[in-house]
């Protein structure tokens, strides 16, 4: 599940957290939370960059897709059916779990627990990928290329200002994904009793309908992030803010791949 994790009480943890001792300035003197021009918080040594965060990103992702790779072949899978789907990639997604809430409360620690949780969440992500490789053939590379597609076309709409992330946005794109995540957490729950809602899995048209809608909340996600990166970059937030703000882009990206997975798989059922 993505974002909120990258929001502007994220911002000033980051900053107040970081290990050189520099802290931002009281929230009510500066006007970083409006949408209009925004005061630096320039501090002592070096800053967050978007170069540096791109950078930490990509440091990220090989982690990632390393992982995956070995989650990826732990699945036993011949001819067609899944017959071991590995505990360890178990262990990866709850590992990864207990790793991002740590980091909402702890952001100044991402530059030892980002690459950690990239890992962790790495096995999970190969392993279901290969699991539905399996009955799908050919849909991870469809997944993959469409997450990498909406990405780009999300940072050309920002970028250009085609989506403007306002005050009003973030509240409803924070406030839809909390909604969604609520709702995962206790259909989890109901699933132990046997009673999951049947078109979050489903192929009927409700279901496609809701994979599409959660997979657009997660695409605007990336609006959020990347506002976040900006804005980190401008107030000259501390260095350590890059992995940060890495690790929340990428806990979107995941996010939206399982979610077009998920999408493409309901879409070859019909």
């Amino acid at each position: 599940m993505a974002n909120p994790l990258l929001n502007e009480k994220r911002l000033e943890q980051a900053a107040k957290s970081n290990g050189s001792g520099w802290a931002a300035p009281d929230p009510t003197t500066r006007t970083g939370m409006s949408d209009g021009p925004v005061t630096p918080w320039v501090g002592a040594g070096r800053t967050m960059t978007v170069a540096g965060t791109a950078s930490a990103t990509a440091v990220l992702f090989v982690l990632l897709l390393a992982a995956a790779t070995v989650g990826w072949l732990g699945v036993d899978a011949p001819q067609g059916e899944v017959y071991k789907f590995p505990s360890y990639a178990i262990g990866g997604l709850l590992v990864g779990f207990g790793l991002a809430i740590l980091l909402m409360f702890k952001p100044h620690l991402a530059k030892l627990l980002a690459p950690m949780y990239a890992i962790a969440e790495g096995l999970f992500v190969g392993a279901i990928s290969k699991a539905y490789e399996t009955y799908y053939d050919g849909i991870v590379i469809q997944a993959a290329g469409a997450t990498i597609a909406v990405f780009a076309v999300m940072l050309v709409m920002y970028s250009l200002r085609i989506i403007k992330v306002t005050n009003r946005f973030r509240r409803i794109v924070v406030g839809a994904t909390m909604g969604v995540a609520l709702f995962y957490g206790v259909s989890m729950l109901m699933s132990l009793f046997g009673a999951t809602p049947p078109f979050i899995s489903s192929a009927s048209g409700f279901g496609i309908g809701f994979s599409f809608l959660v997979a657009g909340l997660a695409a605007f996600n990336l609006a959020l992030d990347f506002d976040f990166i900006e804005r980190g970059a401008k107030q000259g937030m501390p260095e350590s803010t890059e992995w940060f703000a890495a690790f929340g882009l990428m806990v979107t990206v995941v996010w939206l791949y399982l979610e077009i997975l998920r999408l493409l798989s309901k879409l070859r059922q019909r």
